[in-house]
């Protein structure tokens, strides 16, 4: 004997009831079946509404019942030849005139008692059940259609009754032993008490009513048929690459279940768990798909965890008070409390002070249990014993399941570590003796994250999902898209990151993609994108809760600069190539770092000094593995590098500084460079990450320019740079009279940092430095006297595109 289960979405119409038939006939031919009919899909709740409507006095009930009654009647013809259809159309209507004498007495009492709900529920099951009953008789299949309602024997606790079994079991036995038949039909749902009434067996009624008959028939096999192919890693409308959990523990099962996977009902498994029946999850729509298997003891799979559940609308409430402390008592009067108001208990975690206890329950019970507790501690509340419950909404679980948790160290570690590091708050934790289940209740809003991160974690060690926003699409940000577009495939393959840009900004629009933006497609996306106003912007990333998220900064904007910090505080990576930030007053600086600490993500602006040249990271691996750095020297502006590289008093001075603009080494504004201004912050920048308390105003800047180049727009900067030849050609004349070139030299040391232009004589670091190079010496107690040299193409849109990129992958791989 086998028996299968059809759910809802099975048997929603006649074209699904038509695959239904073909899957049971297929099944009897090979052993005798007995087949569990759901209602169909959706009109259980039409029923309760219908019920509900008439008691309160609204004639809109008749129209529920109406459209009920139509949805039946539209199914027998569809499934029944016209010859055959009268005496089924009749049983349909019969039943639903039935249903609506029910419905008008109701009407007229005004009251819907939940032994009349039972009756009025019932017909959904009794309907559909009959309608394939119909099917398989017009294709002339032998079967035996029973009432449930005569084998399934229960309590009177209408809406969820308690089943008796030893009399049940005999009924059902003595039924098939006294009627043999190779297909038997039964509906699902419902049952009867002693006295004959109708009940129901609850939420998952259909189910339970499947895994009853198995177990009390012994049956070889459970098999319940519904709309997916199998019980999955995690819920597929939330994490697209979910995959089928081929074979899984009864325990397992119940555990996924009882945490939200829909696919099972808990107490469904417990009469062909405790005889060890296979019962499988197969697909109504795709019946040659291998489902999933339960059973007592799977094979043993690759992965720790077996899947990943979550439960949305819960509250949590917390009772707290050092009158709790070393007296027994409170916890049973808490549950006391709730159990006077039906109200069930989710999940449990208490303090190892006993100081507080933690229950999750459902967010709709949350105000009667609030008041139930107070009432119940009212005297320990008003002496002050304990705090009022503190009540807390918009949560969810997430559970972490599977039997090999229990053999392995660290999983709640992990578990902890992707969550944080997305930034999602675990608000309470529960893990029960037995390890084969980690709950933790977060912020109902991270749910998709949370459970994207875990399952990446957890089951797609081969891919690492990041997503990208990128602000500022000029030159730097153009080859850093560019660079992004050739390397998808290599990060893939070589470092297994699955690198998304899923938004892109310039100065006046931005465009977000959840999905990811074709990289080839930015500038269209952009043209059709919103106009830029940067705290929608930020409200849309946080909005959108992604994973791994990455905020990259390609500007020199103080504006964009500013909102660091808001993305930092939800834990949103921020790699900037902006100076500004890392430049402004200390205590911001100071902030933005403790921020990324705090909320544990990055913060990282690699290219702040020496564009691609790993400077900042040579200089925090130098401190971190115990170096005390002395004094630094450099040459960070590759825009003067440049420029006093290519002078030499013939050309004038003003158009090398045009040539240096064309190629795209300096600033938008050359002034920044050739002021020394850009230098400045450079150092800075390397001093405070020395542990340097610096501000700008500190920084001794003596500046090769006169006064009047400062004054005025760009080109009146230029004009000014043409009036004072002289004065360039007369610097570069008197250091090439002693045989040396001239450099703009960055120093830091006891305390102080300067920056000014020197006269470099040959045999130095910086003597050879060509074109747009950099060169960083750092001087430290174990590179005394010989500095450790950093050298290298400091300016450029190229270069300094890889030094970003560079610093996303940092983030990308912890």
């Amino acid at each position: 004997m086998q028996v299968l289960k059809f759910g809802g979405t099975s048997v929603a119409n006649a074209a699904n009831i038509s695959k239904v038939i073909d899957i049971i006939t297929t099944a009897a031919q090979q052993e005798t079946t007995l087949v569990v009919v759901s209602a169909l899909g959706g009109i259980t709740d039409a029923l309760i509404e219908a019920g509900h409507l008439a008691a309160t006095g609204n004639e809109d009930y008749k129209q529920r019942l109406h459209l009920i009654e139509s949805r039946h009647m539209e199914a027998a013809r569809e499934l029944v030849p016209v010859t055959n259809q009268s005496s089924v159309l009749s049983l349909v209507k019969k039943h639903c005139n039935e249903l609506e004498g029910i419905c008008d007495g109701i009407f007229l009492l005004g009251e819907l008692s939940v032994r009349t709900l039972d009756r009025v529920m019932s017909f959904g099951e009794l309907l559909s059940s009959q309608l394939v009953a119909a099917s398989l008789k017009a294709r002339q299949v032998p079967h035996q259609w029973h009432d449930s309602r005569q084998l399934i024997r229960t309590d009177s606790q209408y809406g969820f009754a308690t089943v008796d079994f030893a009399a049940t079991n005999q009924l059902i036995n003595n039924f098939v032993a006294a009627q043999p038949e190779s297909l038997y039909l039964v509906p699902g749902f419902v049952a009867a008490d002693a006295q004959g009434a109708t009940t129901t067996l609850g939420r998952g009624g259909s189910d339970y009513t499947a895994a009853i008959f198995a177990g009390a028939l012994g049956a070889s096999r459970l098999e319940i048929w519904t709309d997916v192919s199998g019980m999955m890693t995690a819920d597929p409308r939330l994490v697209p690459h979910a995959r089928p959990i081929p074979r899984i523990s009864y325990q397992e099962a119940m555990e996924l279940s009882h945490f939200g996977a829909k696919v099972l009902y808990p107490p469904t498994i417990q009469p062909v768990m405790s005889q060890g029946i296979p019962l499988w999850i197969k697909n109504t729509f795709a019946p040659t798909d291998h489902g999933t298997l339960v059973e007592v003891s799977p094979p043993a799979n690759d992965h720790i965890v077996r899947g990943l559940s979550s439960i949305g609308q819960l509250a949590l409430l917390s009772l707290e008070g050092s009158g709790m402390v070393g007296i027994p008592g409170f916890s049973k009067r808490l549950f006391e409390a709730l159990a006077r108001e039906k109200i069930n208990v989710i999940l449990i975690t208490q303090s190892s002070s006993e100081h507080s206890i933690s229950v999750g329950i459902n967010a709709r019970d949350a105000a009667a249990a609030q008041r139930s507790v107070d009432q119940e501690f009212a005297y320990e509340i008003a002496v002050g014993k304990v705090e009022p419950l503190h009540l807390e909404t918009d949560l969810a679980i997430v559970a972490l399941v599977g039997e090999n948790m229990k053999n392995h160290t660290g999983i709640s570690g992990r578990m902890f570590g992707a969550l944080g590091t997305n930034g999602v708050n675990i608000r309470a934790i529960a893990q029960g003796s037995s390890e084969k289940n980690i709950s933790t209740v977060i912020r109902a809003q991270d749910v998709k994250k949370a459970i994207n991160v875990l399952h990446e974690s957890f089951f797609e060690a081969t891919s690492k999902q990041v997503n990208l926003f990128v602000v500022g699409v000029g030159n730097v940000g153009r080859k850093l898209l560019e660079q992004l577009a050739r390397q998808q495939a290599y990060l893939q393959e070589k470092l297994k990151l699955n690198v998304r840009v899923v938004g892109v900004a310039n100065s006046s629009r931005f465009a977000l993609h959840e999905q990811g933006l074709e990289l080839h497609e930015w500038q269209a996306a952009l043209k059709n994108g919103e106009p830029l106003h940067l705290p929608t912007l930020v409200e849309a990333i946080h909005a959108r809760n992604l994973r791994n998220a990455v905020f990259v900064d390609v500007t020199a904007s103080a504006d964009v600069a500013q909102v660091y910090g808001a993305l930092l505080e939800k834990s949103v990576a921020v790699v900037a190539c902006n100076k500004i930030a890392c430049s402004s007053e200390y205590v911001n600086y100071a902030r933005l770092k403790s921020l990324a600490q705090e909320f544990n993500t990055d913060f990282l602006f690699e290219t702040n000094v020496g564009a691609g040249l790993p400077v900042i990271g040579t200089l925090n691996d130098l401190l971190r593995s115990g170096d005390v750095v002395n004094r630094i020297e450099a040459v960070l502006s590759g825009t003067l590098n440049f420029v006093f590289n290519h002078y030499d008093g013939k050309r004038p001075f003003a158009e090398v500084v045009r040539q240096a603009q064309k190629e795209g080494y300096t600033e938008p504004d050359p002034r920044l460079d050739l002021s020394g201004t850009d230098v400045a912050r450079k150092i800075l920048i390397l001093a405070r990450e020395t542990g340097e308390k610096l501000e700008m105003e500190q920084i001794q800047n003596v500046s090769f320019l006169p006064e009047s180049c400062m004054q005025g727009d760009v080109e009146e900067f230029y004009g000014q740079l043409a009036v004072h030849e002289d004065h360039f050609r007369g610097l570069y004349e008197a250091a090439a009279a002693q045989g040396k070139k001239l450099k703009f030299v960055a120093r830091y040391a006891d305390g102080k940092a300067s920056v000014g232009l020197q006269s470099i004589a040959p045999g130095h670091d910086f003597y050879a430095l060509h074109g747009k190079d950099n060169a960083v010496l750092f001087y430290t107690n174990r590179y005394a006297e010989q500095p450790l040299v950093i050298k290298g193409a400091g300016a450029g849109a190229e270069v300094t595109a890889s030094g970003v990129f560079a610093d996303i992958i940092r983030t990308a791989r912890g």
